[in-house]
């Protein structure tokens, strides 16, 4: 009996401190259309712990989410834009986190549903779906309001859970080498100077970018426009991110893309994690 104790403690204790957390990010344009298109056979095969699903275009109520539970994702959580068929993001777990956050709080933000939590232990995900400028102006000034606002809330956040993943659509290219012209898209929003330099200051503000931590090299994006047949000729933006806090620096041990996903004009970005607070699996059957 002391030594199955003995053993059961060992165990949970390895358990609770070296779990592997595999994040999926994926702006899927519509999941509806996705739905279609496969996704998910693709969320299936993918097998991560945590999805992190931005521009899902629908309320819950419109989507046959429980086809997701055949992959394991019973716990899903959504914040839907008012509007009707516009922005939306969602987290889609295996675990059931210990608290879910719904937007920033503030309904003058949340009205686009762009942003949603959740916790497990100490650590926590975030799915973010940053606007869009390339409407116009007035879009482009709204975007660079938000990102100070997206800024602020994160700094306030990290003195409560300074544990962060912040996975989604940041609609920013960081440097030259995200984008496939870096000349010509000089003055195209997602590529401007304010943008990317608001860009610079919030990984300076305390974040790895995951992707470039392990991949140094060029030609690695994750949108591609439907025009002029550019995602078969590679003619990409990088605009999709899993930012790590970089208290868990030492703790990412993978991030990559996933070109061949093709369910959008996105495609998926995922990080892995060795977590150091999670206990959702320690419950040992036949140990008393």
């Amino acid at each position: 009996m002391i030594q199955s104790l003995s053993f059961y403690l060992f165990f949970k204790q390895i358990i609770a401190y070296s779990w592997f957390m595999k994040i999926i990010s994926y702006n899927v344009n519509g999941i509806r259309s996705a739905l279609s298109k496969g996704l998910v056979d693709f969320v299936q095969s993918a097998n991560a712990d945590v999805i992190c699903l931005q521009e899902t275009k629908a309320m819950e109520s419109q989507v046959e989410s429980y086809l997701f539970d055949v992959a394991g994702y019973h716990h899903r959580y959504w914040l839907s834009a008012e509007k009707k068929g516009y922005s939306g993001v969602a987290l889609f777990c295996k675990n059931k986190p210990d608290h879910v956050a719904f937007g920033f709080n503030d309904p003058a933000y949340d009205i686009e549903g762009r942003i949603i939590r959740a916790d497990f232990g100490s650590t926590s995900v975030i799915s973010v779906y940053i606007p869009s400028g390339s409407s116009g102006e007035t879009r482009q000034a709204f975007k660079m309001v938000w990102l100070e606002y997206f800024f602020n809330y994160i700094n306030n956040l990290k003195a409560s859970r300074p544990n962060l993943i912040i996975c989604g659509d940041y609609n920013i290219c960081h440097q030259p080498i995200d984008i496939h012209d870096p000349k010509s898209n000089k003055d195209s929003s997602g590529f401007l100077p304010d943008e990317r330099a608001w860009l610079t200051r919030f990984i300076e503000s305390g974040f790895t970018d995951s992707f470039r931590m392990h991949n140094t090299g060029p030609h690695n994006y994750s949108w591609w426009s439907y025009r002029a047949n550019a995602r078969n000729n590679n003619k990409g933006w990088r605009i999709d991110y899993c930012m790590v806090s970089n208290t868990m620096r030492s703790q990412i041990k993978a991030a990559g893309i996933l070109p061949h996903a093709k369910h959008s004009d996105h495609c998926p970005v995922w990080v892995e994690l060795l977590t150091d607070e999670v206990t959702l699996h320690t419950n040992l059957p036949g140990i008393v």
